[in-house]
């Protein structure tokens, strides 16, 4: 159904010891980032700890229904292409919607203007990480869109708004080389081909990420080593481990340890969470709350580790109905029931599809990474009379009613 797994994801880090590195670090030209450029607005801290328990909610939601299974996912790519959905939604299922992206309490001009301003600190806050963050909305030529609709998520989420034939051969190509262009190849196609007939409509978020540690592993000491499989089976893996200790951020207590490895700046990090034992990941999953992750943050102190990491490669694609259905938003998803009039006024449009893929690169140098996420709205599929089996046919002069020929295929290519 969704994804091709190419390796495994762990961490191993060894004792702690006194500072001692191998001399890198930040690069000197932009220094270290210990503080944002501007002091987040209240409606800012609303949206981010609204778009870190969505992501907590949905991680957990599809850990459920996948078992023991990879899972590498963008929230936040996710909650923006709702995002800009949610501007087009009324009534239950905006409320349905408010829920389960976690925005109770904010209106929606403190959601459009709070995303609007994060867009530009994320991608402008590092000078050394690639960050991308892109959005779109293409839909049908005959069609009349609510132009409020259109231009909010313009003016909010910067997207770019394209009129377009998805009837035409091309369709597919311009939406997904669109993907494929923000996501530097690593997403190349994210709707099909061709286009469905009852697609009206598809709002689409794409994100791009590619940084260097800003302690690097050293490409010389990756070794074969063995990973601990939930079930107490190995496999081996490409190791790596750096020279020396390296500054660090980490937990260790009753429950887990954790370890924060930084990029670039330090602006940007990979906090990794390690259960005690392999049999404990769905243990610590299940305590993966906000409230338990800002505890774990709060409690990480500084120090100097060896650090031993895999070198992994994921790729993974999921269709979210079924999780965001779990998590309440079913109605969006409803025929005759989802109410969408702020986006297409004379109603009677839903979601059919909402699909997420991703792609996670981790070696010596650094990480790369890309997701996209596309909303297809669609309304009611035109009626097709598919002839493809045995046949009579008839021509005739109707107004008399007179039988001119009649025929039956079995078989056109006779």
């Amino acid at each position: 159904m969704r994804r091709v797994f190419v390796s495994l994801l762990a961490v191993t880090t060894a004792g702690l010891v006194a500072a001692c590195t191998d001399g890198t670090g930040p690069d000197p030209k932009s220094g270290p980032i210990t503080e944002l450029p501007r002091d987040l607005s209240i409606a800012e801290g609303e949206l981010i700890a609204a778009d870190n328990s969505f992501a907590f909610k949905l991680f957990n939601e599809i850990n459920e229904q996948e078992g023991d299974e990879n899972i590498f996912i963008s929230p936040l790519s996710v909650a923006m292409a709702l995002g800009m959905t949610y501007n087009g939604a009324a009534g239950t299922t905006q409320q349905a919607m408010q829920q389960v992206l976690e925005l109770q309490g904010m209106d929606l001009q403190e959601v459009n203007e709070s995303y609007r301003s994060l867009i530009d600190l994320l991608q402008n806050l590092d000078p050394v990480v690639e960050f991308v963050l892109a959005n779109s909305i293409w839909y049908g030529q005959t069609m009349t869109f609510e132009q409020d609709f259109l231009d909010l998520n313009q003016t909010y989420f910067d997207a770019e708004v394209t009129p377009i034939d998805f009837g035409a051969a091309s369709a597919s190509q311009t939406i997904n080389g669109w993907v494929n262009d923000k996501t530097n190849g690593r997403i190349s196609e994210i709707v099909p081909d061709p286009v469905p007939a009852n697609v009206v409509m598809y709002l689409i978020n794409a994100i791009y990420f590619k940084a260097d540690w800003t302690y690097q592993f050293d490409k010389s000491r990756t070794q074969a080593a063995p990973f601990h499989l939930i079930d107490g089976s190995e496999v081996t893996v490409d190791m790596m481990e750096h020279e020396a200790k390296i500054p660090v951020r980490f937990l260790w207590n009753a429950d887990l340890t954790a370890v924060e490895l930084s990029y670039g700046g330090d602006a940007y990090v990979m906090t990794i969470l390690l259960p005690l034992e392999p049999g404990g990941i769905n243990t610590l999953l299940d305590a993966l709350t906000q409230e338990n992750w800002s505890a774990w943050l709060d409690q990480l102190a500084t120090g100097d580790l060896y650090v031993r990491l895999p070198k992994f490669t994921l790729e993974y694609e999921l269709k979210m109905n079924d999780v965001l259905t779990a998590l309440g938003m079913g109605v969006a998803f409803s025929p005759g029931a989802a109410d969408f009039t702020k986006m297409y006024a004379p109603g009677g449009i839903w979601i059919d599809e909402v699909k997420h893929k991703s792609f996670v690169k981790v070696d010596e140098e650094g990480t790369e990474a890309a997701a996209a996420t596309s909303v297809a709205m669609v309304d009611s599929a035109p009626l097709t009379f598919l002839v493809d089996r045995p046949f009579v046919f008839v021509l005739r002069e109707k107004l008399s009613g007179t039988i001119l020929f009649m025929g039956k295929v079995v078989d056109p290519t006779a």
